[in-house]
């Protein structure tokens, strides 16, 4: 099923409203709050030093490389510290 574009992108949807959901009650067992940030936000290409969102960024870049603070991390500990402070609603330095 997961071959035909059109219903494995359906099904994909409903797995990730399922685990969504399961979270949800789980937060809610456990007294806590889940934060959802939004399918758009830029984590990856947002430099979570400065705030400064590159256009372009290639799937290929594992470092993300700001061209403003210099900053140099790994892609995917830049996206997760940008997530982390979006959640918590805190602001980059100059962003």
């Amino acid at each position: 099923m997961l071959e035909d574009k059109v219903l494995s992108r359906k099904i994909l949807d409903v797995s990730w409203g399922l685990l969504v959901r399961m979270l949800g009650y789980k937060c809610e067992w456990y007294g806590r709050e889940l934060i959802k940030v939004g399918t758009y936000f830029p984590s990856s290409k947002k430099c979570s030093n400065c705030g400064n969102v590159k256009k372009e960024l290639k799937l290929s870049e594992r470092t993300y490389n700001c061209n403003k603070c210099f900053v140099s991390l790994d892609r995917d500990h830049n996206a997760a510290e940008n997530i982390l402070k979006e959640g918590l609603g805190i602001k980059n330095k100059q962003g």
